[in-house]
């Protein structure tokens, strides 16, 4: 039975991940912050070890005696006043776990990294684990430091650290322990999503993610990175599925990328609170669609159908919410309605 230590277990993929090593038979040793609340947990044999990924001390404890890290602790903020704090966590925190991996000679390292790596694919097409990085123009640290921990794994992976990336898509799905995860499903349901913008995003299920995780640690070649992806979707066609299994309405307006990015840019600016921040408004004009057909080929990875994905993640959310489905107005609806063909109506006379 191999002793495995887990990084970021009180998060979403994390909490999921345990569950399958534990399900496969490791013995699992779990480093988290004091404050991470790990209740959700409780049900599973571990041994807990405190401590921050950012000190080097903390994590040379956890990491000694394991033969497997799967490291998967990280900061996913888009928030400006994040900034530091994320790009500390993600690059300098995962280059603390791999060198004293390295170090301990560990079997395998299996590091949690997202398709934000890669970068978004170009508009209609999808991307593959080789594409050139097309994510640095955006500015979005989230989105930099994903990338820069790669870089980090890369360089000691030619010194002999046996590491292997996944890089999961947009994860759903049941059982959110923290619902940060889940929030665009519950920001759905609650109709907190009164505007959009043409962007789209690739789907998968946590507990598909999950198994990607293991069939990575089994299958998976050293310094190669692996895309756990789903469906792909415009934001057009998930939040019509979305509205089918739910019965709430999509959001009634489009705004055009650019315009939606000068508004909350301009309010941002004026110290106006908005539900968004500029990084998240850039972040969804773009197209974070993939393939995984590598994935499929080398590790055998099978996400199940989106259906049951959607259908899932909104079953899950929705009995958490406990029947709270609050609703626009009669008038702000129509308002709403009656803008968007405006807007639609002048894109179309400024294409012709």
């Amino acid at each position: 039975m191999a002793k495995t230590l887990l990084t970021g277990a009180s998060g979403f993929i994390g909490s999921h991940v345990a569950r399958a090593l534990a399900g496969r038979g490791d013995e699992l040793r779990v480093m988290a912050r004091r404050t991470a609340d790990l209740g959700h947990l409780d049900d599973l044999d571990l041994e807990r070890v405190g401590g921050d990924i950012t000190d080097r001390r903390a994590v040379r404890r956890a990491v000694a005696g394991v033969e497997r890290v799967f490291h998967m602790a990280g900061q996913t903020s888009m928030r400006a006043r994040d900034s530091e704090r994320v790009f500390d966590v993600n690059v300098r925190g995962s280059q603390i776990v791999f060198e004293e991996s390295l170090r301990e000679e560990v079997e395998r390292v299996v590091h949690t990294s997202s398709v934000v790596a890669v970068g978004p694919a170009r508009p209609h097409g999808a991307a593959e684990e080789s594409q050139l990085f097309r994510g640095g123009s955006l500015g979005i640290t989230y989105v930099n430091s994903k990338r820069e921990a790669e870089a980090q794994g890369l360089r000691l992976a030619a010194k002999g650290l046996p590491i292997v990336f996944v890089n999961p898509a947009f994860v759903i799905g049941p059982d959110d322990p923290n619902g940060t995860s889940m929030s665009l499903i519950r920001r759905f349901l609650l109709r907190q999503i009164p505007v959009y913008v043409d962007g789209a995003l690739n789907i998968v299920d946590v507990r598909d993610v999950a198994t990607g995780h293991l069939l990575a640690d089994e299958h998976g070649e050293v310094g190669e990175r692996y895309i756990l992806g789903g469906r792909n979707f415009t934001l057009d066609r998930l939040f019509a599925d979305l509205a089918r299994i739910s019965g709430v309405a999509p959001p009634p307006l489009r705004l055009p990328a650019g315009m939606a990015l000068l508004a909350v840019e301009a309010a941002d600016r004026a110290g106006i609170g908005m539900p968004t921040s500029p990084d998240e408004a850039r972040s969804a004009s773009q197209w974070w669609t993939y393939r995984n057909a590598k994935a499929r080929r080398e590790l055998g990875f099978r996400p199940r159908p989106h259906e049951q994905t959607l259908e899932d993640a909104v079953a899950w959310q929705q009995a958490n919410l406990r029947g709270r489905t609050p609703r626009r107005s009669v008038p702000e609806e129509l308002a709403l309605k009656a803008v968007s063909r405006l807007i639609r109506t002048g894109e179309a006379l400024l294409s012709r």
